[in-house]
Parts: C-alpha cells; structure tokens; sequence
C-alpha cells in the first residue's frame, strides 16, 4: 500500500490532463474535479458533459474535454451546503495507482486545489501521512 502526502500529483489521461494537483481529503467521500462550465449533450444515445476547466492553479489556461455521465447525486460540502452534482468515472493515474475513480464536477475556482481526492478512491490503495506532500511524485517523471 502507497503512501499519499496531505498533497500529491495525479493525472486523469482520459480527460487529457496530465498533472493536476490534488488536495488528499479524507473528509471527502467522493473525489471532486474543479469545473467552471458543464455541458449536457447526446452522443449516440448516451448523456454526456462537455466539461470547461482551469487545471492549473492560478492560470486561467482552458481545457475542454468530454466525458459520459455515470450518475448525479447530491453533495454536500464541508461548509454545510448541499448541491446536485454530475459524476463522471474516469481513470487516475497516481504513483503506481491506475483505476477508474467516481469524480463529482463543481466550481472550485476559489480554492486552492482543482481536485480533491476522496475517501472512495484511497480505500484499500493508500494510507496517508499528512505531515508529508508530494511523495508520489509527477504523473510522467523519472526517479
């Protein structure tokens, strides 16, 4: 099992972004992707989201990508506030880790992290250390 620090680098290859930071939030049941705009449309007789996102922080660089809707459900955030959200289920690559997780979208730009990596995704996979980060290194570099 694979040591996750407070923060690590993951990739989400099926939506075509590389290395995204990620808060490690064992508050959190289910994994969050930052997105700004959501798109529901038809394709081939399936639902799914064109999602716009920043995944960066502190750049306002776009990216657009699409995804099939696997279900919505109601969120409730650590603030207390509850909102329907989509969920997709896309694979995340993190250290030796590479598997379809549940992803809810909502609109994160005023926090620190695009994504935020769930109880659901950690279970059975990782233990974390929150005094450490990064521990896992970037999606795509060498040791």
């Amino acid at each position: 099992m694979d040591t996750l620090g407070w923060r690590e680098w993951g990739a989400l290859p099926e939506l075509g972004i590389s290395a995204i930071k990620m808060k490690v939030d064992t508050g959190a049941r289910t994994s969050c992707l930052h997105a700004f705009r959501l798109e529901p449309f038809n394709k081939q007789g399936e639902e799914w989201l064109r999602i716009w996102l920043h995944p960066e922080q502190h750049s306002d660089r776009e990216l657009v990508c699409e995804a099939k809707i696997h279900d919505q459900r109601e969120v409730t955030d650590s603030g207390g506030h509850t909102e329907m959200r989509y969920v997709i289920l896309t694979r995340l690559h993190v250290g030796n880790f590479d598997a379809p997780v549940e992803l809810t979208l909502t609109n994160r730009d005023t926090m620190k992290f695009r994504m935020l990596l769930g109880r659901q995704a950690m279970r059975g996979h990782f233990v974390v250390d929150p005094d450490k980060s990064y521990l896992l290194g970037q999606p795509g570099a060498t040791a």
